[in-house]
């Protein structure tokens, strides 16, 4: 839980950058956290079930 609270917060301070960033390095930034996100749910869920 306290990784998605730090994942947040580093989503706040870079949707603050995004302005200053090309436009592909923003989505790749994006899917980047977005899979990481899945990953770390899908690795909880796991863990909940076993």
């Amino acid at each position: 839980m306290l990784f998605l609270v730090a994942a947040l917060l580093l989503l706040g301070v870079a949707m603050g950058s995004v302005a200053h960033t090309p436009l592909p390095v923003t989505l790749v930034a994006g899917a980047v956290i977005g899979v990481w996100l899945v990953v770390f749910a899908l690795r909880e869920r796991r863990t909940h079930h076993h």
